[in-house]
């Protein structure tokens, strides 16, 4: 799960790292009453999950004059179709330099991945693709403490020794808060010393519980109603709603979807041993999705009962058409449920998948 970056900087701060002054508001008026303590320069800053924030529109310059103006234009946004309901008000700093720093997990090492750049406040993307030599990498397992002295120095180069000691704080953070991602872009040296001027953190969904988080904030709400069944479940963006039991099958699935020329609008693994009333609330799950044109129902029947999925097809009573392939445990009990009550069932998981393409043309 993303937190917002006023959420991140309060915890970098607990840490030990520098943070700019500032104040978080969820309307102008607020920002009046904390005008005399601000500085007279302010950077105000959207509070939305959503990338390339500052280009979109969603960091502001101000000062005290102009301040809650301001602001009543930044709540008015939508800052790539996200709403701006808070507002974090900064001090503007008198920057010297910028610089990148991340920590995040390599799954090629299993191992932790640090990144360090001598430019910051850029799509660190863009910049490892075009001069890859910009970024210095080093590599360390999770059971280290501390970052060491020496990769420390490796990572900084020529950059000021200030910075060290970020590197450490940063890394103490990713491990205390189970993260997957801890950034910090741009590290800024200032008169005042080193701060970090914005900040990202993303915390292991496994993991939200141990930290305290009762609400994973990502998730929409058909995501937050399968978990709730206990689907794996992903949203799409496609227009073929897709229902199997088993990653694996269902992912097969969402391949021949694509192979064929269609686009699947959701990934849901209903599991196994599902019954009637657990097939019928992933139908009616999927079939909320208003993309969705058709629904491709792809279920072996091992401990699932394939009679018990037809009677959760049945029973769901949605509009979209069903396209089924069963096969397995009571095959025959459950096709001639369906039989009768007209859903098509071609033969194999190609036929299937062909079906619904066409359907959604």
């Amino acid at each position: 799960m993303k937190i917002l970056e006023y959420e991140a900087k309060k915890v970098l701060g607990e840490s030990g790292i520098t943070i700019p002054e500032g104040v978080l508001i969820r309307t102008p008026d607020e920002l009046t009453a904390h005008l005399p303590s601000l500085p007279d320069n302010v950077v105000l800053k959207a509070q939305v999950d959503v990338g390339g924030r500052g280009k979109a529109g969603g960091v502001l310059m101000a000062d005290k004059t102009n301040a809650v103006e301001t602001a009543k234009d930044l709540f008015s946004r939508m800052i790539k179709n996200t709403p701006v309901k808070e507002v974090l008000v900064e001090e503007r700093l008198d920057i010297i330099h910028e610089y990148y720093l991340s920590i995040a997990i390599d799954r090629s090492t299993r191992q932790v991945l640090i990144l360090f750049a001598d430019a910051g406040g850029v799509e660190i993307e863009k910049v490892a693709k075009e001069d890859p030599a910009a970024i210095r990498r080093a590599s360390l397992p999770l059971i280290m403490h501390d970052v060491p002295a020496f990769m420390v120095r490796d990572l900084l180069g020529n950059a000021p020794k200030e910075l060290g000691p970020v590197i450490n704080r940063l890394y103490h953070v990713f491990v205390k808060k189970d993260a997957l991602l801890a950034e910090i872009n741009p590290l800024v040296t200032t008169p005042r010393g080193v701060i970090a001027a914005d900040a990202k953190l993303i915390i292991d969904d496994n993991s939200l519980k141990r930290q305290g988080i009762t609400v994973n904030r990502d998730l929409s709400d058909r995501e937050r109603e399968a978990e709730r069944f206990g689907f794996s479940y992903v949203e799409l963006e496609g227009t073929i709603g897709v229902i199997g039991n088993g990653a694996g099958l269902t992912m097969s699935t969402l391949d021949l979807i694509e192979y064929y020329g269609g686009r699947a609008a959701n990934f849901l693994d209903v599991g196994g041993g599902a019954e009637q009333e657990r097939v019928m609330n992933a139908v009616r799950l999927v079939s909320s999705v208003p993309s969705v044109k058709a629904i491709v129902v792809n279920l072996l029947g091992g401990i699932t009962r394939c009679d018990e999925v037809a009677k959760g097809i049945i029973s769901a009573g949605i509009s979209q058409p069903v396209i089924v392939r069963l096969a397995g445990t009571n095959e025959e009990e459950g096709r001639k449920l369906l039989s009768d009550k007209g859903y098509q069932m071609p033969d194999t998981m190609e036929q299937v998948v062909k079906v619904a393409v066409e359907m959604t043309r």
